[in-house]
């Protein structure tokens, strides 16, 4: 075996212009691969996160209608006992009631329709990054008279800025026309365009009065210590606590639903179609020397050399250049990898395009030990199943016939 090793290792070399190029291409080819699927790994984790840290948290508790008909008479019917067991579940870091209702927000330029969240200021901060994006202006955290948070592309759409007023209008619990008049504290601004021009921001002491005589929510955000408990923790109060419906962050988003489902898949997909143009070329090339080698596998053949080591001999050759050509792209994939999974990439170039998609302008490439494990299995069957027909090719050689050409 050492000996064929050796064998092999000197014919790939023969002639270092071809097996050069062909080591070039499987260098880049296995660069830029696991490249795009780092960057795609990226955009996938950093729209999971926005969503979840955002919008999500880990688990939602509701009416068993509320997310369908998202009534304002279709609130949780007696918060207090879930949120007693919330604070007595250990898995539980922060929870955060919200009263919402969907209505217009009406200014002194036009009228819009938008989606009004109360929230605790105290609680908030807690599940989600609201907060974090405040561009302008102040949390609601103030002593304003019914302050409001709305997004800078709302903004923009009113012609209003910090201090104006402006008007929401909505159906109370009772299914009854009502409005209130809201002075702007601040603006924010996420990474989804979509998210930002369709919700507004006040305090659930201020917007549950105006709904019902009651302090009342709709929803409550759930975040835990540790994630891979959202499945015990959901089916615990589904089993336990009656009228409600609570789901994980899986169960809330189809959009999380799918990134998380056919993630991976599209990953793998992209590197073996880069591995089958790689294939190509690692097939052609062994051809290639085949066919410029016909006498000297004749010859072997014919001294003795049995005809499952020559088709060993070619199969390793095969294997050894496209082994060692992926490792030197893996080692340089992984370098670039590390200096932009901290420099980010930027694509401020297509910002509009991707915030309309809820993603942000810099993305961080991601490669996990597991990813670079499903590359290391694609680029070995790739290599074996180039390598098979010029070594069947090989095997073939009628050592008669060559000598006479």
């Amino acid at each position: 075996m050492k000996m064929l090793l050796t064998i092999s290792w000197r014919n790939i070399w023969r002639n270092p212009g071809r097996s050069g190029v062909l080591f070039a291409a499987i260098v880049a080819g296995l660069w830029a691969g696991v490249l795009v699927v780092a960057w795609a790994n990226g955009l996938v984790e950093q729209r999971m996160n926005y969503l979840i840290q955002t919008e999500l948290s880990h688990a939602q508790i509701h009416h068993p209608e509320f997310r369908t008909e998202r009534e304002s008479s279709m609130y949780i019917a007696d918060a207090s006992p879930i949120l007693s067991t919330l604070e007595e579940d250990s898995r539980v870091q922060a929870f955060a009631p919200r009263t919402i209702t969907d209505g217009m927000l009406q200014s002194p330029v036009t009228t819009s329709g938008i989606s009004i969240r109360g929230i605790d200021v105290e609680k908030e901060p807690r599940v989600t990054t609201l907060h974090e994006n405040i561009t302008e202006g102040d949390y609601l955290d103030t002593d304003v008279r019914n302050p409001v948070l709305i997004s800078n592309r709302i903004a923009d759409t009113h012609n209003v800025e910090i201090g104006h007023r402006i008007v929401l209008n909505f159906q109370d619990a009772e299914n009854e026309l009502t409005a209130a008049s809201f002075t702007i504290v601040g603006l924010y601004q996420t990474s989804s365009s979509g998210y930002d021009e369709r919700n507004v921001f006040v305090r659930t002491q201020d917007l549950s009065p105006l709904l019902s005589d009651q302090q009342i929510y709709h929803e409550i955000a759930v975040w835990l210590n540790d994630e891979e408990d959202v499945e015990a923790v959901v089916n615990g109060l589904n089993e336990r606590l009656d009228q409600i419906e609570v789901q994980t962050w899986y169960e809330l988003s189809p959009e999380l639903r799918y990134l998380s489902d056919a993630g991976g898949l599209m990953m793998t997909v992209i590197m073996v179609i880069i591995m089958m143009a790689l294939a190509f070329g690692i097939l052609n090339t062994m051809l290639m020397a085949i066919f410029e080698r016909m006498r000297e596998l004749g010859m072997l053949l014919a001294i003795g050399m049995s005809k499952a080591r020559v088709f060993l001999m070619i199969m390793l050759e095969s294997i050894i250049l496209t082994l060692t050509g992926a490792a030197a792209g893996l080692i340089l994939a992984s370098l670039t990898i590390a200096y932009l999974s901290r420099q980010g990439i930027d694509l401020t170039m297509f910002g509009e395009g991707l915030s309309e998609l809820g993603y942000d302008s810099i993305v961080y490439p991601i490669m996990t030990l597991n990813h670079y494990g499903n590359v290391a299995i694609i680029v070995v069957i790739a290599a074996l199943l180039a390598s098979l027909f010029p070594a069947m090719k090989a095997i073939k050689i009628n050592p008669v016939e060559v000598d006479q050409e």
